[in-house]
């Protein structure tokens, strides 16, 4: 199949050569042109600007964007992509969004005869490169034209169709609320295992945990590998970032009338993370473990 890609991240870069390798043809562009550079791989064509991806694609063509939520996504659909575009064409929004928003866009851009899928993603760098997992919104017939690139990019059984327009973003912002709750809650028992009465090996007990444990999970295998190597925490300010998808997982919560007590206490937590905290540090390391995310260096 043959794909615009814009957005070419750590995670954005590593999706283009999956993709390439299982033989689809990729045109590629980000802002910065170093990151066109990295993706240089036989089946990826860098493209210096939104127009010039567009014409180097057969119509009617399929466009992914990566790009942070909120108004860089606008300004890549509409400002970006809109005028050089045609009837026909499928935009997918693979970043964050915020279902409302997708909903709004998929609308104006109906009214131009071109479809949009939000399509959450989840997996992280491991994932990008051993396979991810993908809640897919907006119309069937949409996501039937993109499932060979999805199946090419999933884990196995990893996505699927969750329903029309901003289901795929709500199903993801949900998701994310849950990990949060997650993070948390592994660094705050983990916290509890080391100001205990016992001298634990922490890397030790993960490891244990996460072989027949109820609570194992991939995120428990990385605290493991993160607490195996002590300079993973060490060193970090304990100051969480992220926490926009957490809140609109709460918003979510309130829409519908139901209670979201340990998700309001795990974003509670990360708006708190300045303090002092060893479990605030293992959440932090945890999320760039799994996503690449930035931390802060420790000022003590």
């Amino acid at each position: 199949m043959e794909l615009g890609f814009i957005g070419l991240g750590r995670m954005g870069q590593a999706m283009v050569i999956k993709l390439a390798i299982a033989g689809h043809r990729v045109v590629a562009y980000d802002v910065s042109p170093q990151a066109v550079v990295a993706v240089a791989f036989p089946g990826v064509e860098g493209a210096s600007g939104m127009s010039e991806l567009v014409a180097a694609l057969t119509p009617p063509r399929t466009i992914w964007v990566m790009v942070p939520a909120g108004k860089p996504v606008d300004e890549v659909f509409f400002n970006g992509l809109l005028p050089h575009l045609a009837a026909g064409d499928l935009l997918v929004d693979g970043g964050n969004s915020n279902y409302k928003d997708s909903v709004r866009r998929a609308q104006e851009l109906r009214e131009k005869g071109i479809d949009l899928l939000d399509v959450g993603t989840s997996g992280g760098l491991e994932g990008a490169e051993q396979g991810l997992s993908f809640m897919v919104g907006g119309p069937k017939a949409a996501f039937k034209r993109l499932e060979p690139v999805l199946r090419s990019l999933a884990a196995p059984s990893g996505y699927g169709h969750v329903g029309p327009s901003g289901a795929g973003n709500f199903v993801k912002t949900v998701h994310n609320g849950v990990e949060y709750a997650l993070l948390q809650s592994y660094a705050e028992g983990f916290e509890v295992l080391r100001e205990g009465p016992y001298e634990l090996d922490l890397g030790q007990v993960a490891g244990i945990w996460n072989n027949g444990g109820v609570v194992r999970s991939w995120l428990l295998g990385l605290a493991q590998r993160i607490l195996e190597k002590d300079a993973g925490i060490k060193g970090l300010a304990a100051e969480v970032g992220g926490g926009e998808t957490g809140r609109w997982a709460i918003e979510a919560a309130m829409d519908a009338g139901v209670p979201f007590a340990t998700l309001a206490v795990a974003l509670s937590q990360r708006y708190h993370s300045r303090r002092k905290s060893f479990a605030a540090r293992l959440v932090a390391a945890l999320r760039r473990e799994f996503g690449g995310h930035p931390v802060s260096p420790s000022k003590e």
